[in-house]
């Protein structure tokens, strides 16, 4: 079995989910917990910028508290919610990835979207292309409500890969015919699993060790 594996905030979606997550919960017309939400994240994004947070303890602090943000929502609710953000997404999705991707699913490649994003996000702003398995960061529910006393394990750098050898450990993967694609150079552990990585749109350090590697760049 080959697959493609693609990173979506940056590789699918030009952009970063998170700004526009907090937009929509800023101007929802029924929750009115954004000042709350701003108040409660600000310390950690700070103490990230003068580097005494790490980036992915600030990530995961980040999408914890904008759950909780969201805990009177029910399942089906937050659904729609996510729903809502998905459809201001798809007119800044890459053509040419979105392409690469629709290619590879007509040659028999198996199709996993890994993200550190909702999973209920990506469902939304992926449905009608042909992904076989998305990988993100599970909401906990209990009873159709958000579960606060679980905490989340968001998928990022080294988890996506992890998650995606735990995903695959009963299948022969040709890995050497095998592509991945991502933006980031803390997507290199997935990018590093294949024989075909794709830089899209890199950052500098990405885009660096991609010219020095030689290998495709997408612009």
């Amino acid at each position: 079995m080959k697959v493609a594996i693609y990173d979506f905030d940056g590789t699918i979606y030009k952009n970063e989910t998170f700004p526009l997550m907090m937009d929509h919960l800023k101007t929802h017309p029924t929750l009115k917990v954004f000042s709350k939400f701003y108040r409660s994240i600000l310390p950690i994004y700070i103490a990230y910028k003068i580097k005494l947070y790490p980036e992915a303890k600030m990530k995961a602090q980040m999408m914890k508290r904008y759950l909780h943000a969201l805990l009177e929502l029910d399942e089906n609710e937050l659904n729609v919610f996510f729903a809502d953000i998905a459809e201001k997404m798809h007119d800044d999705y890459h053509e040419s990835v979105v392409q690469s991707l629709q290619d590879h699913k007509e040659n028999g490649f198996n199709i996993m979207v890994v993200s550190g994003a909702y999973i209920p996000l990506l469902k939304s702003a992926l449905k009608g292309l042909p992904v076989d398995e998305i990988i993100g960061t599970e909401i906990p529910f209990v009873n159709g409500k958000i579960d606060r006393s679980v905490n989340i394990y968001h998928v990022q750098a080294e988890r996506k890969k992890l998650s995606i050898e735990e995903s695959l450990r009963d299948f022969d993967v040709d890995w050497e015919n095998s592509y991945a694609y991502g933006d980031s150079f803390s997507d290199l552990p997935v990018l590093e699993m294949v024989g075909h990585p794709v830089a899209v749109a890199p950052d500098e350090k990405l885009k660096h060790l991609a010219n020095e590697r030689q290998w495709k760049v997408i612009r």
